[in-house]
């Protein structure tokens, strides 16, 4: 089986998981239970998303300069900083880091 092949199979799935999903009655998707499970399980999906692509490299944990600029990142959010001043600084961080290593 060929890449493309791999692919158009992938998005045939993901058009057709997107149709099934259009077919719930929205009378199902109004049930506080199912609402804020679905509110939650997109931010952990998002969190375990971030951690995967920080600490991850192939099948083992890395440590590197990402985590010293993710929790600069995620300081500066604390601090309600805007995105536009979080994203330079974590970059910045990251570059020093790599920099002097």
């Amino acid at each position: 089986m060929t890449t493309w092949n791999i692919i158009l199979l992938g998005s045939i799935a993901v058009l057709a998981l997107k149709a099934v999903g259009w077919l719930v009655p929205p009378k199902a998707l109004d049930h506080p239970v199912v609402a804020r499970t679905s509110d939650l399980l997109t931010a952990a999906l998002l969190a375990a998303l971030i951690c995967v692509q920080t600490f991850g490299a192939g099948q083992s944990l890395h440590l590197d300069a990402r985590l010293p600029a993710v929790a600069i990142a995620a300081g500066l959010y604390a601090l309600r900083v805007p995105f536009i001043v979080v994203v330079p600084a974590a970059a910045v961080v990251a570059a020093l880091i790599r920099l002097l290593t």
